[in-house]
């Protein structure tokens, strides 16, 4: 034997090199879903980043409106303010500005690896102080004007603002008490400042501002806690997406890896079936003739029982080779069936005749309930026939001395034809059931009171019997016996198969 090296072993057993990389591939994504998950300044990173990313995107998508509210705030103000001081305000209310979207569009320009949570949400709040600041201005440029219209704008407008600020940077709950507690403090104190003297004008103001302020900061963190359920809900979507994708991986190597044991299996089979039957036929040829002694009597009897022995394990193994053979055809899907019209009664009854020695030498009465008229199925004959003798066969054998078997043939409700088989043996407990269906399968009755059996004649008959579009059933209760039934379709009825049109020049001349 040829030594087996490691190229070898990875050429046939390991991955090739497209199915590697695509492995490492999913492991890191799947690493990087737990690491965006589990690695930050808060213990979320991945979330904490995907919040600052959306208020940033938020910020840049909202500059339209925030310059709109900045110029109609001037527009109004150039009412009671002169101009320049106006302009001023405007300056800096548009630096401000400013400042949040650059430092937006700067995060928006950054890799994840390379943002830092913790400064840079440092860096918004910082931004969005100022931006409040210079709107907090707007009240101390018109305190010293004396028309209500003034006061009711100044409230107005940092009302205003302060929704706007809270809807903007509602992602980040910092960066919303930095933008709009300028503005709040501010209005409370412009409201004392210019009510003095006091009054349930100025208390009912007073009221109305606080009331909103805390209704502004309950709504942002609203809106920041959905945000926050939202992103941990989608990585922890992404997680099961990439651990799904890695299965899938797994599952389509394990199918790989299936596949080359079922081929090597089949290898093995084949060689093997010819291997061992070489042998075989010379060993069954020369004990048959040492067991009918045709060179002469053996001059101790006790050879020829040793003779009928080696033939008789013989016949064993041959017929265990070729039912495994059968099995391997049948589950690979190489079973070739040989279709033709054939009788379902005349095979059962050739059947039953094959084994009536065998059942009266055990005392088994075998009783046959054939409907009668029954039409010819569409089937192949071999298959059919090795059913019905592995369903015969086994419940002559597990029924014991003095029972009996029957054997009945006929319609099904639904047009087919069925086979049952019904013993009156030891039964099968029906936690055995899906046992003695599986290959090499014996139930712990069936080992005690029947003969030694190989344990595939169930499944090369289920695997037959599927093959023709059928299906079969196995019944049984412990000491009231075993009904096996084979059911084929009603497209296998040669009377319910369509009429084959031959073409007009081949129809015989009337």
């Amino acid at each position: 034997m040829s030594e087996v090296t490691a190229e070898m072993i990875e050429r046939g057993r390991g991955l090739d090199p497209q199915t590697a990389t695509q492995k490492r591939r999913l492991g890191a994504r799947v690493r990087q879903a737990r690491e965006r998950l589990t690695t930050s300044d808060t213990g979320h990173r991945g979330a904490d980043l995907e919040l600052l990313r959306a208020y940033a995107e938020t910020r840049i998508n909202s500059a339209v409106s925030a310059v709109a509210l900045i110029l109609m705030m001037s527009l109004l103000a150039l009412y009671w303010m002169p101009s320049q001081r106006v302009v001023i305000w405007l300056v800096l209310a548009f630096s401000s500005l400013i400042l949040c979207y650059g430092t937006a569009q700067n995060l928006q320009s950054l890799e994840d690896e390379k943002v830092t949570v913790k400064q840079w949400r440092t860096k918004f709040v910082g931004a969005e102080l100022v931006h409040g600041l210079v709107w907090a201005g707007v009240a101390a440029m018109l305190l010293s004007v004396k028309d209500p219209n003034a006061r009711t704008l100044v409230i107005v407008t940092l009302l205003l603002s302060s929704a706007f600020n809270a809807m903007v940077t509602a992602t980040i709950p910092a960066a919303v008490y930095a933008a709009i507690a300028p503005g709040s403090l501010t209005a409370i104190a412009y409201i004392s400042y210019v009510n003095r003297d006091g009054g349930d004008t100025y208390l009912a103001l007073l009221a109305a501002v606080v009331a909103t302020q805390v209704f502004f900061y309950v709504l942002a963190r609203r809106f920041h806690q959905l945000a926050s359920e939202s992103l941990f809900f989608r990585a922890e979507k992404n997680e099961l997406i990439a651990e799904l994708e890695q299965a899938n991986a797994n599952m389509d190597e394990a199918r790989r890896r299936a596949e080359e044991a079922n081929l090597a299996k089949s290898r093995f089979l084949a060689t093997m079936s010819h291997e061992l039957r070489t042998p075989l036929n010379a060993i069954l040829g020369f004990s048959e003739v040492l067991k009918g002694e045709l060179f002469g009597p053996h001059a101790n009897p006790a050879y020829r029982d040793y003779s009928n022995d080696i033939h008789s394990s013989g016949q064993h193994l041959l017929m265990l080779i070729n039912e495994i053979l059968d099995l391997s055809r049948v589950e690979a899907g190489r079973y070739e069936l040989k279709e033709e019209s054939v009788s379902l009664v005349n095979i059962a009854q050739e059947c039953r005749h094959l084994l009536t020695i065998r059942a009266q030498k055990r005392d088994i009465r075998l009783i046959e309930s054939v409907e009668p008229s029954l039409p010819r199925i569409w089937a192949d004959e071999r298959a059919v026939r090795q059913v019905i003798l592995n369903l015969l066969t086994n419940a002559i054998k597990f029924t014991p001395q003095g029972g009996q078997v029957t054997l009945k043939v006929g319609w099904t409700s639904a047009g087919g034809q069925y086979i049952a088989i019904k013993d009156t043996g030891p039964g099968i407990p029906e936690d055995e059931i899906a046992v003695v269906m599986s290959s090499f399968g014996r139930g712990a009755l069936a080992q005690k009171n029947a003969d030694e059996g190989t344990g595939l004649g169930l499944p090369i008959v289920k695997g037959l019997v599927e093959l023709h579009g059928g299906h079969f059933m196995l019944k049984s209760k412990v000491r009231e016996g075993t009904d096996a039934i084979v059911v084929f379709p009603p497209q296998r009825v040669m009377n319910a198969l369509p009429k084959f049109d031959m073409p007009a020049r081949q129809r015989p001349a009337a």
